[in-house]
């Protein structure tokens, strides 16, 4: 069986917000801070408590009137199948209102951040 962090993650975070949690304790690694710093960044997640040394990562879910800001989340590149995309073929998620994560040789950056850089990679998932 094969692990994948990324999908435990952003299902962890999926579920917490469907459950109405405020926040969410799980394992840390150096790419679900990193993922965790853009999300937060972005609104999607109100805090994000970095981890010291074998200590979990602590992340502090965001709402706006009662609601969750996530409301759905899409797992795009798996172990099974990879996905990457070029600078050209980044588009919109949701008309706009949701935002796709790519790995980048510039870190995990959004889909606008990867046009403004003007580098692809790949497409890790889709969050709205």
């Amino acid at each position: 069986m094969i692990a994948d962090p990324i999908s435990d993650f952003i299902i962890q975070l999926q579920n917490a917000s469907r459950a109405g949690k405020t926040s969410v304790s799980l394992p840390s690694s150096k790419m679900k801070v990193a993922v965790a710093e853009v999300l937060a960044r972005e609104g999607y997640l109100a805090s994000v408590e970095k981890p010291k040394k074998a200590s979990p990562l602590v992340v502090t879910l965001a709402y706006k009137n009662g609601k969750s800001v996530i409301s759905g989340v899409k797992r795009v590149s798996k172990p099974s199948r990879r996905v990457y995309t070029g600078v050209r073929e980044v588009r919109p998620i949701k008309r706009g209102f949701g935002l796709v994560l790519l790995s980048t040789p510039n870190g995990i950056l959004t889909g606008k951040q990867a046009q403004e850089a003007r580098v692809g990679g790949e497409v890790l998932f889709e969050i709205w």
